[in-house]
């Protein structure tokens, strides 16, 4: 199934000012009024909340297509496509495969300072099926890496639990830690399932390259993995701020395998994954509504 994959990673490098948000908020209401963030300048959260709402809207203006020939429509349990309106003769055999073809798949996801958003295109039923999971690779304040990693062993099984003992060290375990959460997040969103959602169900045997659920190979799923490495300087200071993200995308692609994808290469990341900054967003976003 050739449904190619593109991601756009948004680094929201500072916070809005109160023009700023107005402004977005207006858009979110006035474009995707089925977006649940609430107008509350004052809280970090729902500015990134916003952001994640505006990216398919961003996204559709960069290829060019008005807003009034396009809707975002839902499946029953939640999972976003865009249908573009193409006039035509429904009588035409060609121009019927082209529309059913030309639907776009999407999901985002936020952590921290980074958005993001996976998208494909393709038929509406294989679109669907795509997920972006991201963690930055960081304990909360005033805790240790080893010991965040034990507060979430429930979400992991007893195999995975083996690859983030404490004595890998507190940085392997980070690493480690946050690329399963990612994995099991972008799978979990991938098939429309709620966060609720048992993690332990599922296992990524990531030395062997296997997945499975509930036991069972995750047979026909790709997933794909890198890191977004962001950085900005501190005010008044030599100094930067440096963050790490680990990020992967899953998207079903109904073969018999499962395939993994790790992005090492920052010029072929480049080919498929593009960053972004919030001012980016910003100067366009009164548009977003043409």
């Amino acid at each position: 199934m050739d449904c190619p994959i593109l991601v756009w990673m948004l680094f929201t490098n500072r916070e809005m000012t109160p023009e700023e948000y107005a402004k977005c908020h207006a858009v979110l209401r006035e474009c995707a009024p089925h977006a649940p963030v609430r107008n509350a300048p004052s809280e970090p959260e729902t500015m990134r909340q916003m952001v994640a709402f505006l990216l398919p809207l961003l996204m559709m203006r960069h290829r060019r297509v008005p807003r009034t020939r396009w809707r975002d429509q839902m499946t029953m349990v939640g999972k976003h496509w865009i249908e573009q309106i193409q006039h035509g003769p429904d009588d035409n055999p060609v121009a019927a495969a082209q529309r059913a073809r030309s639907m776009i798949g999407y999901h985002t996801s936020y952590d921290h300072n980074l958005v993001g958003m996976a998208m494909t295109q393709g038929r509406k039923e294989d679109v669907v099926n795509i997920g972006i999971g991201i963690k930055e690779i960081s304990a909360p304040p005033g805790m240790s890496g080893n010991d965040f990693a034990i507060s979430l062993y429930h979400k992991l099984t007893p195999l995975e639990q083996t690859f983030i003992a404490p004595e890998q060290g507190e940085e392997v375990v980070m690493r480690r830690l946050c690329l399963i959460l990612a994995l099991k997040q972008a799978y979990i969103k991938a098939i429309g399932q709620p966060m609720g959602f048992d993690w332990s169900r599922l296992e990524f045997n990531i030395p062997e390259k296997k997945a499975t659920g509930d036991g069972r190979p995750l047979a026909g799923w790709e997933f794909r993995v890198w890191t977004s490495e962001l950085g900005w300087p501190i005010p008044n200071s030599d100094g930067h701020i440096k963050q790490a993200y680990q990020c992967a995308v899953a998207f079903f692609r109904r073969t018999r395998d499962t395939k993994f994808i790790w992005q090492n290469d920052a010029r072929e990341l480049e080919s498929w994954v593009q960053f972004i900054t919030l001012d980016q967003l910003l100067n366009v976003a009164d548009k977003l509504v043409e």
